[in-house]
């Protein structure tokens, strides 16, 4: 099966390179040697954190904050499979290295780890790298697998695989959200001595302490006078539904602005042709110079990357997108931990957890389609105490469901501590 797999890998890399180089001409920053464990050596024997794309990142950053707090000389590499998340890893410190994860391959990861020399490494959420894991397992690293959470259909799809997976996890530990998938992972070949439930790290999302006075400056600037409201981390399909939802809302409140915030940057340019096709009044956000207020504008084109937080600051409510198509839904923590009513649509497969804990709170709506999108998005910006309530109790949950960084911590310290020897 481990011959198998690194066969199908030996296809994929390669093809994989090509694509990201050929995009590479027009999107700078595709650091493609670095996928084979290219990349200059990195000093100090780090701490290596893996996070897969932009929502892991966010997870890294509360991390790092508090390794940094606890053990401020001690290095830190980032590693990331994604160009979005490269670029938000490189926001998180000038003293952080950040490189692309090599390729599952025992050329790449030999180099990686050559250049790396990593004393532990944390894997947030699930990314299990069978390659990867057993070459960390020879050279005596100590690898946790944070924030681990696994659905049924994904360990049904790993047990496929026989032991490929289950060998991968030997004296891996395993810092799982709930109950149910530390069972799972038992499920899969991880030890059960190793496997600890610590709860969701996303619960504990630490917010910017100057948010307000951002958030305050991006509704002056849009929307000092008007009912705000953001779509955020929207996908192919949504769009559509969002702009009819707005177009019912205003039938109401005229004056109502909409900030659409497309997930994928790719789809920026595509999504500001549609709005012109549809003759929808709106403003790029990336034009600042070109603009102070939204003017005569129903949309805002959230068309940059870091600045959503700040958005959902400055409106009334959010809707969260990923979730009316089947993208799986995206990070509700950070409207609901501003005290935002949040609207969501069904598909939140890749958050369950945390839509559960809102969602049976009262703190976040669900929403099946333009219409149902419109009357809750539309009734909270006629109702100020409404909204208050409903934002109260999404803080509230968010507050209540915190201590999971600290549990954490309460692992690795003494893992790092062990490595030091």
């Amino acid at each position: 099966m481990r011959s198998l797999y690194r066969l199908a890998v030996s296809v994929a890399a390669p093809l994989h390179a090509a694509t990201l180089a050929l995009r590479g001409r027009t999107a700078p920053g595709r650091r493609v040697a670095e996928r084979f464990g290219f990349g200059a050596r990195i000093e100090g024997a780090p701490l290596w954190i893996h996070a897969a794309s932009v929502g892991e990142v966010q997870l890294a950053a509360t991390v790092v904050r508090a390794l940094r707090e606890r053990c401020p000389s001690l290095p830190i590499v980032i590693t990331t499979f994604t160009a979005t998340g490269a670029a938000r890893a490189g926001g998180l410190g000038p003293d952080l290295s950040v490189r692309y994860l090599p390729y599952d391959l025992p050329g790449p990861v030999r180099r990686f780890l050559d250049r790396a020399r990593p004393r532990l490494a944390v894997i947030l959420e699930t990314e299990l790298w069978p390659t990867l894991y057993r070459a960390c397992r020879q050279r005596d690293v100590g690898l946790v697998v944070a924030n681990a959470r696994l659905s049924s259909r994904s360990a049904r799809r790993y047990r496929r695989f026989g032991s490929l997976f289950g060998a991968a996890l030997c004296g891996v530990h395993v810092a799982a959200q709930s109950a149910e998938d530390a069972a799972r992972f038992r499920g899969i070949g991880a030890e059960p001595d190793r496997i600890q439930v610590i709860g969701n790290l996303k619960f504990d999302i630490t917010l910017p302490p100057d948010i307000a006075v951002r958030g305050g400056r991006v509704r002056e600037r849009y929307a000092p006078d008007r009912p705000m409201w953001v779509a955020g981390s929207t996908h192919e399909g949504e769009d559509e539904q969002v702009i009819a939802a707005h177009n019912r809302i205003r039938e109401r409140l005229p004056g109502a602005l909409l900030v659409l915030a497309p997930r994928h940057p790719q789809r920026f340019d595509a999504v500001a042709a549609r709005l012109a096709e549809w003759n929808i009044p709106y403003v790029r956000h990336s034009r600042a110079a070109e603009h102070q207020r939204a003017g005569g504008a129903v949309v805002v084109l959230l068309d940059t990357l870091g600045e959503l937080l700040d958005f959902y600051a400055a409106a009334d409510v959010a809707f969260v997108g990923g979730s009316l198509v089947r993208g799986g839904g995206h990070n509700l923590l950070e409207p609901a931990a501003l005290g935002r009513p949040v609207a969501t649509g069904p598909f939140v497969f890749n958050a369950a957890q945390v839509a559960d804990v809102l969602i049976e709170c009262g703190g976040a709506h669900v929403v099946r389609d333009a219409e149902s999108l419109a009357a809750c998005i539309g009734a909270w910006l006629q109702d100020a105490p409404e909204r208050a309530r409903v934002g109260g109790l999404g803080r509230a949950a968010v507050e209540a469901n915190r201590g999971a960084l600290e549990r954490l911590m309460a692992l690795i310290e003494p893992l790092l501590a062990d490595a030091a020897r």
